[in-house]
């Protein structure tokens, strides 16, 4: 009877510790809730080390008038293991319609200030004219390679921080800029037709159109090219220690 009493009190005891030692761990590691603007700023930004080999951004934006004049820029940048320095280069688009002036646009479109300081991806279109076309493009191609692809030939002009490049013709200009850590196309279209702007920055992107006149057609374009290294661990190798935790299951575990 006394060994019985013993072995209760030394049960006791060692609950006893157990609980005060759980309750100093559930201290320590009690959740802490992070807040929806901590989880935007993580979201989609991690892959698996050496996984991204090569990753590319291609943009284009052009108008074409009423008259068939057609204005616009397009830009590419490619970044691989070997690139030295991350650039941009930048070819304006022109060319010549079938003559004339098309009719100054009479339309009015007001407010849109909030459209520069949006987060995200942006898409807008606002028309006051009749016959227009507008489209905002975004294309993600993600494919897998043992090895980077070669690297295209730079093409057109290289964009240094602080400087633009311009081109204009009958259907109007188009001004190229390095802003705020990307590259931002904006083209004005002549006789008030409208305004037109496609901006990568601040890990944003904006695709903003405004049509004024008529029998416009604006297109802007943004492609992201992912390269993925398929040379990474078997599958064995990732698995392996999931199927060391499910071999536990015939012991009880």
């Amino acid at each position: 009877m006394l060994r019985e009493q013993q072995m209760k009190t030394s049960y006791w005891v060692v609950a006893a510790c157990l609980a005060a030692n759980t309750s100093g761990f559930a201290d320590e590691f009690r959740p802490i809730e992070i807040k929806d603007q901590e989880l935007a700023e993580l979201r989609g930004r991690y892959v698996m080390p050496g996984r991204v080999i090569s990753f590319g951004v291609v943009m284009s934006s052009t108008w074409r008038n009423a008259s068939g004049d057609l204005i616009g820029a397009s830009t590419s940048m490619q970044l691989q293991a070997a690139t030295v320095k991350p650039q941009f280069y930048v070819s304006t688009i022109k060319q010549s319609g079938h003559g004339g002036s098309p009719k100054s646009g009479s339309g009015h479109v007001t407010g849109g200030a909030a459209l520069n300081t949006s987060r995200g991806i942006t898409q807008v279109t606002r028309a006051a004219g009749d016959g227009n076309s507008s489209n905002n493009n975004i294309a993600i191609n993600v494919k897998e390679a043992s090895t980077a692809p070669a690297l295209v030939p730079s093409q057109g002009q290289a964009l240094i921080a602080g400087q633009t490049i311009t081109g204009s013709n009958a259907a109007g200009s188009v001004v190229v800029s390095a802003t705020s850590g990307g590259v931002q196309m904006a083209i004005t279209a002549n006789n008030n037709q409208g305004t037109s702007v496609q901006q990568v920055a601040q890990g944003g992107l904006l695709q903003n159109t405004r049509l004024l006149g008529s029998s416009n057609m604006v297109d802007n374009m943004t492609q992201l090219n992912v390269v993925l290294n398929n040379n990474g661990p078997s599958a064995g190798a990732l698995d392996c220690n999931l199927n060391q935790l499910a071999a536990l299951r015939t012991m009880g575990y």
